[in-house]
């Protein structure tokens, strides 16, 4: 028996156990009788060819090994959505098991005729299909819409739909899927390899109300997402990874109310195709994770200015990528709305022995960061600052710095590599000569701190001065506290003042870190309470 092929073979989606590949040619081959189908795999390690078989070419592969030729009754060409969400959600035919064929129930030996029960079947059926809002049907081999409204009428809440991993062949078959769901919301179509149109033609009224997008791996390029992307007037999610993207476009009147791009996985040509989206008005949220960017400018805005690009990012991720140089970093300072960073697994982080040196560094170069690697950075930013003044201080004297005003010119070339030193020193002071000596010997006597203890609410105890090792971690400052005042270290909160910046206080909020973690000098003020 001959397996039934559908006409529009070419090009379809298929599955053949596991594998996933497309069509590529569907006839008869040199010396075998029968139909054929020439695939081509989305695994080329499934494949034997590239779609040439004793010396004619019957079909092309990218990859060299990465096409063969099956027949059709082993290719499964898919089901309509319809079906494979009874499927899932055990709502079709086979499965209502309490009933027996045609219009009868089993009750034990016993079958029971029923007039009008295979509507009844189907009317509750239909019940609980109206209750679903949220369906997944990933990896359920769904290729096609099915019947016309069939969705609609049967579906009528759905809001949001996994159809990732399917057998979905073309963009169309997406829209004829969503233009039956009134109020979609949610939609991942990822890891299908389909087709998207090449004209502004097939812009569709489906998704109207969509918010949230996920076309990952679908091999979907730039110019086709601003295409499609005429249809989507309300989106504020879109995920696009691992799509080949190397060269972006400037989006015209589209994605105007996009809050989140995910562009992972991409390699972009250069950092420069960032300029290309930096006036999406509304965009949040920017993934860039290992997208092959070795640097990031913003040409617009010099040294200690705000750039007009990005207006509204507040949350960027930039980690697993090729970025070696600080002036990046400085770059980012540029930005006026950005609280969040994820620089991790960059050559740059490689620069520093000391990871916390490093982490203090950053934060001091981006002036209104509060989070850092998915850490909150808040509670030392005050302190990253008042170091970076120290450990620059030298290079600024050497440039041009000077503490009098008038004698103050550091060079353009110190300015360029550090940007925010003058706001630094204009809101901190300028570091004084004695914080710039250079390292001496790291004695015993050299790494003690002279330090103020005080308790702020009990006036009654008398401050104490105490010479303490600035490698002391907070815990072990609390045993000593105990030992001097008898309170159990559990109940003590600790802080303190820096003779520097009077009125501002900084926690202690760490028992595991060492009192030098926190930039304590001497000449410090511990306050004590419990």
């Amino acid at each position: 028996m001959t397996a039934w092929v559908p006409p529009d073979a070419l090009g379809r989606r298929v599955s053949c156990g596991t594998d996933y590949g497309t069509v590529r040619y569907m006839g008869s081959v040199a010396r075998t009788s029968g139909i054929w189908l020439g695939v081509e795999w989305d695994d080329p390690q499934r494949g034997k060819h590239d779609g040439c078989y004793e010396g004619t070419q019957y079909f092309k592969c990218r990859h060299p090994k990465g096409g063969s030729f099956i027949r059709p009754n082993k290719a499964n060409f898919g089901v309509d959505f319809l079906t494979a969400v009874k499927d899932r959600y055990g709502l079709n035919d086979k499965q209502d098991v309490q009933y027996g064929t045609e219009n009868t129930v089993v009750f034990g030996t016993k079958t029971v005729e029923f007039v009008g029960m295979d509507s009844v079947a189907e009317q509750q059926r239909q019940v609980q299909l109206n209750k679903l809002v949220d369906i997944s049907v990933r990896e359920c081999a769904v290729s096609h819409a099915g019947q016309t409204e069939e969705i609609s009428r049967t579906c009528a809440n759905m809001r949001h739909i996994n159809l990732s991993k399917n057998l979905i062949s073309s963009w169309e078959t997406v829209i004829d899927i969503a233009s039956q769901v009134q109020n979609l919301e949610t939609l991942n179509v990822s890891e299908n390899k389909m087709r998207f149109p090449s004209t502004s033609a097939s812009i569709s009224s489906a998704f109207s109300n969509l918010k949230i997008l996920a076309l990952n791996q679908t091999e979907i390029t730039w110019t086709e997402v601003l295409l499609c992307a005429q249809g989507w007037p309300a989106l504020e999610e879109l995920y696009v990874s691992s799509n080949s993207i190397t060269v972006l476009e400037r989006p015209d009147n589209v994605l105007k109310t996009l809050k989140l791009l995910d562009l992972s996985d991409n390699q972009l040509l250069d950092g420069n195709q960032l300029h290309l989206i930096a006036h999406l008005p509304r965009l949040e949220q920017l993934i860039l994770r290992n997208t092959g960017i070795s640097s990031i400018h913003f040409p617009d805005a010099g040294f200690g200015c705000k750039t007009k690009m990005f207006p509204s990012l507040k949350r960027l991720a930039i980690n697993d990528n090729k970025i070696s140089q600080w002036s990046s970093i400085n770059e980012l300072d540029k930005l006026p709305s950005l609280r969040s960073l994820q620089c991790n697994n960059n050559p740059l982080m490689d620069t520093e022995k000391n990871p916390e040196t490093l982490i203090q560094l950053i934060i001091a170069k981006i002036s209104q960061l509060e989070v850092l690697n998915n850490c909150e950075v808040c509670d030392i930013s005050t302190n990253c600052m008042i170091d970076y003044r120290k450990i620059f201080g030298n290079d600024w004297l050497e440039a041009g710095g000077h503490w009098d005003p008038e004698k103050n010119k550091p060079s353009e070339e110190f300015l360029v590599a550090h940007p925010r030193y003058p706001s630094l020193c204009l809101k901190y002071g300028a570091p004084e000569e004695g914080e710039l000596k250079g390292r001496q010997p790291l004695t015993l006597k050299n790494q003690l701190l002279t330090l103020t203890i005080k308790c702020p609410e009990k006036p009654e105890q008398k401050p104490v001065e105490k010479k303490l090792p600035e490698s002391m971690t907070i815990q072990k400052v609390k045993g000593l506290l105990y030992r001097l005042f008898k309170i159990p270290g559990s109940e003590l909160k600790l802080s303190y003042e820096s003779s520097k910046l009077e009125g501002k206080e900084v926690e202690l909020d760490n028992d595991l870190k060492p009192l030098q973690f926190y930039s304590i000098e001497s000449g410090d003020c511990v306050l004590v309470r419990w």
